[in-house]
């Protein structure tokens, strides 16, 4: 598994993030987003949860 990373961290390498809860299991209607190069990671759907990279 990935590390978790929480929201709004920025300087990530560029791809695709999938939102997990805060222990990193699913979350129903799980968000995913692609980040570029020196983007920050966007809020998550509910607080706790976390990003982590595909």
């Amino acid at each position: 598994m990935s590390e978790s990373i929480k929201p709004g961290t920025d300087n990530k390498p560029a791809g695709t993030y999938h939102e997990v809860g805060p222990r990193g299991g699913s979350v129903p209607g799980a968000r995913i987003v692609h980040i570029q190069k020196g983007d920050r990671l966007p809020p998550t759907q509910k607080s706790g949860n976390k990003w982590t990279k595909n």
